[in-house]
């Protein structure tokens, strides 16, 4: 039977900055249905966790009200011990959260670099500059350094416009590495890849620098469970289980309920 971390017993946690994330009695209400009840949540400082369930469950709610694209009806949000429950999304941003979405959002226009460096600059001290970059730019290096770590140098200059789906999703991830992020929620980011993409996806999230923590929610079982250390399960907008990636994969109810009897 999955056990609950050490960091998951109490249900009410003090906040503590050696937590990435730390939700306290989170519910979110739409009119009069509950999307998310009573959510008690907390995530180390790079930590990798995975957020499973079925369609309905509450994942993409719950990267809502902690990104502030819908803030909680009640209870709050810390992050590395902040209280970011009251914060509008930008803030959050440039407090080092990030996040990716389940559909693409980008410039088809621009160039794969430029996306790169942009989104680096909008969370730097110059993000009003309206200037080029030098052939030195530290924000440039950055962004060049980005594109090495998620196998994108090759294409740099093609237009994001001309990527193949998967490069898409690769250059997503880019963009929330950009600017020094702390912990990133990655939100379904193998849907629609080929077998070949999501392996090379697993390694770049396997690669990714220890200090940068993240919750993927992801309906690809294989790859949620070989990227992540530990896992939560939700149900009808609450926790169902919590475990490590072997107690969730072997859990009775589990495989009843999500996995039709079984996992290969």
């Amino acid at each position: 039977m999955p056990q609950l971390s050490p960091t998951e017993k109490s249900p009410r946690l003090a906040a503590a900055p050696s937590y990435a994330l730390q939700l306290r009695g989170v519910t979110r209400m739409f009119g009069a249905l509950p999307a998310l009840s009573e959510i008690d949540l907390a995530v180390k400082a790079g930590e990798r966790r995975a957020v499973l369930g079925s369609n309905g469950a509450g994942k993409t709610t719950l990267f809502n009200a902690i990104t502030g694209d819908f803030p909680p009806s009640r209870g709050s949000i810390h992050f590395f011990g902040e209280n970011i429950t009251a914060f509008p999304v930008h803030e959050r941003i440039r407090r080092g959260l990030r996040r990716t979405y389940q559909i693409s959002q980008l410039f088809a226009e621009l160039s794969v670099v430029d996306a790169v460096w942009i989104a680096a600059l909008g969370v730097s001290r110059q993000r009003y500059s309206l200037l080029r970059p030098r052939q030195n730019d530290a924000t440039r290096a950055q962004a060049e350094h980005i594109l090495t770590l998620v196998g994108l140098e090759n294409i740099r200059q093609h237009k994001i416009g001309q990527l193949s789906h998967g490069a898409q999703r690769q250059l997503e991830i880019a963009l929330a590495l950009a600017g020094a992020p702390r912990f990133i929620l990655f939100d379904e980011p193998a849907a629609g890849l080929s077998p070949t993409e999501r392996r090379d996806l697993v390694h770049i999230l396997q690669s990714l620098p220890d200090h940068i923590g993240f919750i993927i929610i992801e309906h690809d079982l294989d790859v949620a469970l070989r990227v992540a250390s530990f896992v939560t399960m939700m149900h009808n907008g609450r926790i169902f289980k919590q475990g490590s990636p072997a107690e969730i994969e072997n859990d009775a109810e589990v495989q009843a309920i999500y996995l039709g009897g079984g996992h290969a």
